[in-house]
């Protein structure tokens, strides 16, 4: 099922590429470019999410850590 759906998706994906980019291209071709540009496009939204993920992940940390410091100087030390 998923090689059917990877077909379909690259097939419109593929033709709307084509027009957007005023070619004109076989339907193999044009499904090929589309089912080539579902795996390159994933793989970068994949690894953009990712690093966003981490990037978050560390501005969340440093932003606790000046608020356990905050929190310390303001009510823990003399």
């Amino acid at each position: 099922m998923p090689i059917v759906v990877l077909i379909v998706v690259g097939a419109a994906a593929g033709f709307l590429a084509t027009r957007l980019m005023r070619i004109e291209a076989s339907i193999p071709t044009t499904v090929l470019i589309g089912i080539v540009g579902a795996l390159v496009g994933g793989l970068i939204l994949r690894t953009l999410i990712t690093v966003m993920g981490w990037l978050s992940g560390f501005i969340g940390a440093v932003l606790g850590a000046l608020l356990v410091i905050w929190l310390w100087q303001r009510y823990l030390r003399r």
